[in-house]
């Protein structure tokens, strides 16, 4: 089972990696691009249609505000860039926005960044695949009944990719990073190209007239304006992922912040420009969409079961020549690949944060150690088993889950800009050279410009998307921190139990050494067990078993008395027919007599070949280690036999008695083989 077991993870994961290997692991920057962008890249697929979703709640009469919200987005994603530009700049080590915040902003608001950003990894994960899924719908209505089994099957695909490493993932996911963003800059070129000639796409949608959701109809004044700052909100998912490359800035190569920064920039830019021609030929080709499709008049299909096709699909069917040319099926495609694939900026990111809170000893140390890629793999598939039950628990629905999105990304956003400001200030009482005081006032005003519009921004989604589900990110993040807090607090009280206060304190045992035999029956273990305890040199050496059936404990008496053990064999008696009770009582009763003695226990195990070996064997044994270890002053010592469905040979002959070389006995043979003499045969086990 165990080789079965490798075999399986040497196909899925690869052979394992030295240490020495990491450096090879290291990022290029064309790399770098997909694995840590590919959530903004992609984010502007459905960025737009979450705008106009939230603006038909109105009807048609507020489609013209799209626009200005979209130039809201766009200004916001460059303060954004430019601001974590900074971020790369001044703490290369990574940890991005939680290093920040921790260092200028104190432990506890560092925290809070953590917890928002796992959370929202998680989110990215669940929100991008569940996205792709739609876009695969589109082009495949019929699928719709197991979005939800697809959903979960592409995070358990994305999680095995990525536990091979972190270069070889970018190289699997880099061509369809790049096609998709080839495939949307040919669209909107395509389609501006025809607008401008006279000939303007025309949707699918643009004839259908949208009702008003009850309560949304004649909005004005504040009503009018909370719409819109919802739209604005909506929009912001366009921003999602763009702190990913402050955290892994140790994964690039040489130099590091200045390809991080390079690469930063380059990921600004491309989504700025996709966003906003998605956003101008949906406005060009009267895209008219619908969280419910029974509000479109003038639908033909079964709106209650038949999905509207997203945003981008409808452009690309209106601009390549409808929904069964290769342009369409194309960008579909890449869509939805990319889509899925912009989960692997959470699967870079989570884990990475989630290494460093370990080694800050906030979250458990298991997730600091990396796998046999040298990729965090605890984190890895920690993350994939989060994110696979909420897509579970939401039916993969992108309406249901983007409510709880984005909240946590404008909460490290806000805090690490006002640590960044802290941080130039602290630089600037200290620095004397005037042309770098200037260079770093126009950082702090960077990012003081990016903290103001980011917590504007949080303002809103709070406003704007708690009641709709947002609250749930919020608990998350809350029980998150307080989990972290607990963890780092346990942590700490267990390094001050286990601190040495004197030199020598705990490195020499001021009592005698009482060691203890636990006997079964008489076979090869248990002799094995008492020569270990004898070569252990205790000062008292006693074998102890307990007479559950008094029939068997006298035959083991007698086996006793006729071997050549030279140790008396104490009995227990337990007239409830328990093995663990007897021995903790016995072992507590010397405890108490001598409390200045060590008391170690030996116990001879079977080491087996098979699982289901386990399942008949060692037991017992398992149930007395867990109760003895939690007796103070007691060790417990393993003694294992391996059987030879262990090791697939013969078993071995039985070891010497200790002093057997010294005096020059021969070796023992087997209990059951030892010939007769003046003693009587030894009976098998």
């Amino acid at each position: 089972m165990a080789k079965l077991v490798d075999v399986v993870k040497r196909v899925v994961v690869g052979r394992a990696l030295p240490s020495e290997g990491l450096q090879e692991t290291l990022l290029p920057k064309r790399l770098a691009l997909p694995i840590f962008a590919s959530d903004p890249l992609s984010s502007v697929a459905y960025a737009t249609q979450e705008i106009l979703l939230v603006l038909t709640l109105g009807g048609l009469a507020f489609l013209h505000l799209t626009p200005w919200i979209a130039l809201g987005v766009v200004l916001l994603m460059a303060v954004v860039v430019l601001s974590y530009r900074q971020v790369v700049h001044a703490y290369p080590s990574g940890g991005g926005s939680y290093e920040v915040v921790a260092t200028n902003l104190g432990p506890s608001a560092g925290l809070v960044v953590a917890a928002s950003l796992l959370v929202d990894y998680v989110m990215t994960v669940a929100v991008s695949v569940a996205s792709g899924v739609d876009n695969i719908i589109s082009a495949a209505p019929s699928l719709n009944s197991y979005r939800t089994v697809m959903a979960v099957g592409f995070v358990v695909v994305l999680a095995a990719v990525n536990l091979r490493g972190m270069r070889e993932s970018g190289r699997a996911f880099a061509a369809p990073t790049y096609l998709f963003v080839a495939g949307i800059l040919i669209m909107c070129g395509t389609g501006l190209f025809r607008w401008v000639a006279g000939d303007a796409p025309v949707a699918e949608s643009a004839a259908y007239g949208v009702t008003a959701a009850p309560g949304d109809s004649n909005l004005t004044g504040l009503a009018l304006l909370m719409l819109g700052l919802r739209a604005f909100s909506s929009g912001c998912t366009a921003l999602t992922g763009v702190e990913a490359i402050s955290n892994g800035v140790p994964a690039f190569r040489k130099p590091k912040s200045r390809n991080a920064a390079t690469t930063m920039g380059a990921m600004g830019l491309i989504a700025v420009v996709m966003f906003s021609g998605i956003t101008a030929l949906a406005m060009i080709a009267k895209v008219h969409i619908t969280e419910d499709t029974c509000r479109l008049t003038g639908f033909t299909g079964d709106c209650a079961n038949t999905p509207q096709r997203t945003v981008i699909a409808q452009l690309a069917s209106a601009i390549f020549g409808g929904d069964h040319s290769f342009g369409f099926f194309f960008i579909q495609a890449a869509t939805a690949l990319v889509l899925i694939l912009a989960a692997n900026t959470a699967f870079n990111g989570f884990p990475l944060l989630s290494s460093i809170l370990a080694q800050h000893r906030y979250l458990p140390r298991q997730l600091h150690t990396r796998g046999d890629r040298l990729a965090f793999s605890n984190g890895i598939v920690a993350l994939a088993v989060v994110a696979g039950g909420l897509l579970w628990a939401f039916h993969a629905s992108v309406t249901n889950l983007i409510h709880l999105y984005i909240l946590g990304v404008f909460t490290s956003f806000t805090l690490s800009q006002s640590g960044m400001v802290r941080h130039w200030n602290r630089a600037l009482r200290t620095e004397t050279d005037p042309a770098l005081r200037r260079r770093h006032r126009t950082a702090r005003a960077v990012n003081g410009l990016g903290a103001l519009v980011t917590g504007l921004v949080l303002v809103i989604v709070l406003l704007t998307k708690f009641t709709q589900g947002a609250y749930l990110a919020v608990i998350a993040a809350v029980l998150l921190w307080l989990m972290m807090r607990s963890i780092r607090r346990h942590y700490d009280n267990t390094a001050d139990e286990l601190a040495i206060s004197g030199p020598a304190e705990g490195t020499v045992l001021q009592g005698r050494v009482h060691a203890l035999v636990l006997v079964s029956k008489l076979h090869k273990p248990t002799v094995r067990a008492l020569a270990y305890a004898r070569a252990c040199r205790p000062d008292v050496l006693e074998a102890l078993t307990v007479a559950v059936e008094r029939d068997e404990a006298d035959s083991l008496k007698q086996q006793w008395a006729d071997s050549d053990l030279a140790l008396p064999l104490k009995v227990l008696d337990s007239p409830y027919r328990e093995i663990t009770r007897p021995v903790l009582e016995y072992v507590r009763g010397i405890a108490r007599s001598n409390p200045n003695d060590v008391i170690s226990v030996f116990i001879p195990e079977y080491v087996v070949g098979h699982w289901w070996e386990n399942l008949l064997h060692n037991q017992t044994a398992l149930w007395l280690k867990s109760r003895l270890l939690f007796t103070p002053g007691v060790m417990v010592i393993s003694v294992p036999w391996q059987l030879s469905s262990s090791t697939n040979k013969p078993a071995r002959p039985a070891p010497r008695a200790p002093g057997s070389v010294r005096r020059g006995e021969p070796a023992q043979r087997p209990l059951d083989r030892q010939p007769t003499s003046a003693k009587k045969p030894h009976p098998g086990p």
